[in-house]
């Protein structure tokens, strides 16, 4: 029992060891040697170009405005939520229509 003990104390030690080795920085000398890694240069934001955000009269999604869809009814996320909008105006519309004429 005590050798078995110590067997899996030793490997352990050793499975922290070299987790611990991998997770230390490089060294010195290993820096030295190594080529520079090439720096990131992040955007600034007055560079980039920035988007105005609209939200979709379908379901209030917001999405920029260079990917949405324009529809009757304002900007949509998706040619579904589109249609499904307009069907609705075209439905409201006929059923007005269908009320004047019934009621005059």
């Amino acid at each position: 029992m005590i050798k078995l003990l110590f067997w899996i104390i030793l490997l352990a030690v050793v499975a922290f060891m070299l987790g611990f080795k991998r997770g230390r920085p490089a060294s010195r000398d290993d820096r030295a040697s190594a080529p520079p890694a090439p720096a990131a240069s992040p955007v600034p934001p007055s560079a980039r170009e920035l988007e105005s955000m609209v939200s979709c009269a379908e379901c209030g999604t917001h999405l920029p405005a260079g990917e949405a869809l324009p529809g009757r009814g304002g900007q949509f996320c998706s040619a579904s939520h589109r249609a499904a909008h307009e069907a609705r105006l075209d439905a409201a519309a006929t059923a007005r229509a269908r009320d004047g004429a019934s009621g005059s």
